[in-house]
């Protein structure tokens, strides 16, 4: 065994060392001093904050970056490059947005006594995630996806306070533990067809031509479908809007991006090492002609956002109906990805990019008036932006970036994303998109309707917020717009890493 570059690995996977040292500290700190749990957050958000640092001081000193030199790690197990990093940095910052809405939720509040165990499990989900976009070998994609997912199984049904989060939490793992075995005996299959579950290795089998291409394909699609379940597009999304509905709604933010970041980072790169033969000067992916991955992504990213949209149109719980919008958002990345080319792939992090503020940011202010109304249902907010202005502009202008329209940050990622569409002259595709947002514009103007043309009742209460909650929320509403109007700086980011792929 090689020493020197086992020790060299292990240097430059310093984010995840971290998020596995502060998960230790969690522990042990529950566990001696358990009548201190009010510290809980305050370590975990240290933990995250370091590991930001780190990721970030590593992006832009080491190199790889902004050349194509990347290291492969752990015997080919592991590529360090500018494209995970972008989406550890999204994981990263939303895990840290997520601690502080863990710290007010009511739901959480009432799981006090199993803080430990909560924060445990959220930083077993961050590295499962932070494994997530950097794996280049099918058994550590996979071994990561399982780690994620069996943290979130548990937060899924974490608070106990009603029969609908046992229901998440079941319903959850029963999915997940179909799709993981689904994917397991399609990773069997490759392994039994190239002797490797190396990416870079399947590529070059693929080039080599000896290939049964039905056993192959069937191999492919149960391999996506452990992918499809973990970014919740259709038909894998069936778990979604239960658990979004029944998890606690910090939960439900969580898996909505950061979960859903990492399942789009290692379907990308799956794609991108294992299939693509070269990229021609206009920088489109040219793959080896054994599976048709564009048909497969058109025709499930059409299929998701149409099911997404016109599922959210008849929800009357907010939740849920977010939870379907999360799908439909989820359709609209997949199309960047089906283009097939460094442009989609580049529309997809800046639409991320945007997505973790404005769907965060709704989630929260959900959560806030969950707390005072205990009730989740849209008809509740009867005039609600009128007796609580902070909340209601705050909640219109997330569900109006959601939405796409101008001048807000949700608009410019699918501008992005529309660019990527027409340059690769998939004008069909991008006018079925362009339709879908407009049927998504009737289920969040509906929202906008109860709280600002209805009539409040006597039982509409004016909510307050908190200093600490008003600074969160501006933290987020700030750049929704901010944003819409001057997008360079994330562009620019998102163009740098982009730049080089790595392996």
């Amino acid at each position: 065994m090689d020493l020197n570059g086992l020790y060299e690995s292990i240097a430059l996977i310093k984010p995840e060392i971290v998020i596995s040292l502060t998960l230790l500290a969690i522990v042990l700190f529950d566990l001696i001093l358990s009548n201190s749990k009010k510290l809980l957050p305050f370590i975990a958000a240290t933990g995250l904050a370091v590991t930001l640092v780190i990721q970030i001081i590593e992006l832009s000193t080491t190199g790889y970056a902004f050349s194509p030199q990347n290291a492969t790690l752990f015997y080919g197990m592991l590529s360090v490059d500018s494209f995970g990093a972008f989406f550890k940095v999204i994981i990263l910052v939303s895990s840290l947005l997520i601690v502080y809405f863990s710290a007010v939720t009511d739901e959480i509040k009432q799981s006090f006594d199993r803080l430990g165990e909560y924060y445990t499990l959220i930083f077993g989900m961050i590295l499962g995630m932070m494994f997530m976009t950097s794996a280049i070998d099918l058994i550590l994609i996979y071994l990561s996806i399982e780690l994620l997912s069996l943290s979130s199984y548990v937060l899924a049904g974490f608070t106990k306070i009603r029969q609908r989060n046992n229901e998440a939490s079941l319903k959850y793992i029963i999915y997940g533990a179909v799709s993981s075995g689904m994917m397991l005996f399609g990773i069997s299959l490759i392994y039994g067809m190239a002797g490797s579950t190396n990416l870079v290795e399947l590529n070059n089998f693929i080039q080599s031509g000896s290939i049964n291409l039905v056993t192959f394909s069937i191999a492919l699609i149960l391999i996506f479908a452990g992918f499809g379940f973990k970014i919740s597009v259709a038909p894998f999304h069936f778990w979604t809007p239960d658990v979004y509905e029944g998890a606690p709604i910090s939960i439900t933010a969580f898996l909505s991006v950061a979960s859903k970041a990492a399942g789009f980072a290692v379907l990308i790169r799956f794609i991108r090492v294992g299939f693509v033969s070269y990229v021609d000067s206009d920088g489109f992916w040219r793959l080896s002609e054994v599976f048709d991955w564009q048909a497969l992504l058109v025709i499930i990213s059409i299929l998701t956002m149409t099911l997404g949209n016109f599922s959210a149109l008849w929800q009357d719980n907010l939740k849920r109906m977010l939870a379907y919008s999360s799908i439909a958002h989820a359709g609209y990345m997949l199309l960047g990805l089906a283009v097939l080319s460094n442009q989609g792939a580049f529309a997809i992090l800046v639409y991320f990019s945007f997505y973790l503020i404005m769907n965060i940011g709704a989630f929260f202010v959900v959560m806030l008036i969950a707390n005072k109304l205990g009730s989740e249902n849209i008809d509740d907010y009867n005039g609600l932006g009128l007796k609580s202005p902070f909340l209601g502009v705050a909640l219109g202008l997330f569900l109006v970036s959601l939405t796409g329209l101008p001048p807000t940050a949700g608009f410019i990622g699918k501008l992005y994303l529309f660019i990527a569409l027409v340059d690769a002259k998939m004008i069909i595709v991008a006018v079925i998109a362009l339709l879908n947002t407009v049927v998504s514009l009737y289920y969040y103007i509906r929202v906008l309707k109860k709280m600002y043309l209805s009539n409040p009742t006597e039982d509409t209460p004016e909510i307050k917020t908190s200093a600490m909650n008003t600074i969160f929320i501006l933290i987020l509403a700030v750049p929704t717009l901010v944003f819409g109007l001057y997008f360079a700086p994330v562009v620019d980011f998102a163009k740098m890493c982009i730049s080089f792929f790595g392996v």
